[in-house]
């Protein structure tokens, strides 16, 4: 069986009814540094781009999102770094095990300003929002994927449930292009 993520591999368990969160933890063996989500995540789903982090071997990250005034560090702050300070997401990171926390929209014109991208699996709660879709699949050849093996990387997602998209899924790229229109005009705000 072809391996995508170990939390997808498998399948998935589906949301629990009023799931409201729980504690993320980065791999650091001693003292990890911890992060409360008070919240249940949405859009949750394998990603292929090169920014997210992974678990060790993992072809794909799993990522989902939750506002961001339902996310505070609890413990290790001091320990976070932020990954690639350029960047559109700033992932903030463990900077002994590189475990990423969470990340962070800071400009507030984005259209996902206000929502902060968690890695589920780093919980030992079940009942997070399941992965509903694959987004950036492409970008795995980014990572060193062979071209070759896409179609299969395609039919494997498939399978378990999950559309692979080359870009976000529908419904987020609506969301963009709905925030983008009311911004220049096109559409009344």
């Amino acid at each position: 069986m072809l391996k995508l993520h170990p939390s997808i591999d498998n399948g998935f368990p589906p949301a629990g009814p009023g799931f409201q969160g729980g504690t993320l933890k980065c791999k650091c063996a001693t003292n990890p540094v911890t992060v409360q989500i008070s919240s249940q995540t949405a859009h949750n789903h394998a990603c292929g781009c090169t920014k997210c982090w992974k678990p060790e071997g993992a072809v794909f990250s799993q990522i989902a999102v939750v506002g961001r005034d339902n996310v505070t560090v609890t413990s290790g702050s001091e320990r976070l770094q932020i990954v690639d300070p350029s960047a559109t997401i700033q992932r903030y990171a463990c900077r002994d095990c590189g475990t990423h926390m969470y990340g962070r929209i800071e400009n507030t014109k984005h259209p996902f300003y206000g929502l902060d991208f968690v890695h589920t699996e780093l919980s030992d709660e079940t009942g997070w929002s399941p992965p509903q879709f694959a987004a950036f699949v492409s970008s795995v050849i980014e990572s060193g994927v062979n071209p070759e093996r896409m179609p299969e990387i395609r039919a494997r997602l498939t399978e378990l449930g999950l559309p692979p998209y080359d870009c976000l899924s529908p419904a987020l790229m609506d969301a963009i292009a709905t925030h983008i229109a009311k911004q220049t005009g096109a559409l009344p705000a």
